[in-house]
């Protein structure tokens, strides 16, 4: 038995996580929702000591995301269906993913909000560096290939239905059907 994937991709602070947990709370199958955040914040990662200096983030950032990535088609392969959160900001992340995620059926969505309303997020929320959410805007979404794209501004539970329409319909067209 294999896993089902809901890849939700957007920009910092674009909806991702409000999205992932609405989906979770009403999609028929039992879902996992994850993303490198989960692991930031429950302190797996030694976010502190990056934070401070003793290691430094850009050393080490290869290897965590490998192993988040492949972490996935474990968690799939195990039979876990997942909701991922990514922003894949590093081009040999897609095809890593691609050739990961390959033996599953992967329903990818874009996320998308205007600019301004990503930099207000980006600041009430105060735990990512400002800048992010900008530098994201403009570079996350250029040549990817999606099977559905939200602007996350609209409701909530009108993204949520989108979403479950599509990936109920097993309709698939994005960069992930084939790869």
């Amino acid at each position: 038995m294999s896993g089902q994937i809901i890849l939700l991709h957007g920009p910092s602070s674009s909806g991702k996580t409000t999205l992932a947990r609405a989906l979770q709370q009403v999609i028929e199958l039992p879902f996992w929702h994850i993303s490198i955040d989960h692991l930031r914040d429950s302190g797996v990662l030694p976010s502190e000591r990056f934070a401070n200096g003793d290691f430094d983030w850009r050393d080490a950032r290869v290897s965590v995301f490998d192993g988040f990535n492949a972490s996935l088609a474990a968690y799939a392969a195990a039979g876990n269906n997942l909701i991922i959160e990514h922003i894949l900001d590093d081009p040999r992340w897609v095809d890593d993913l691609k050739r990961l995620l390959a033996p599953f059926d992967v329903y990818f969505v874009g996320l998308h909000c205007a600019l301004q309303t990503l930099e207000a997020r980006e600041q009430a929320r105060g735990d990512r560096p400002l800048g992010s959410a900008a530098q994201d805007f403009h570079q996350v979404h250029e040549g990817r290939v999606y099977d559905l794209e939200i602007d996350s501004a609209r409701p909530v539970q009108d993204n949520v239905a989108r979403v479950l329409t599509g990936w109920r319909s097993g309709e698939r067209r994005s960069e992930f059907r084939d790869a």
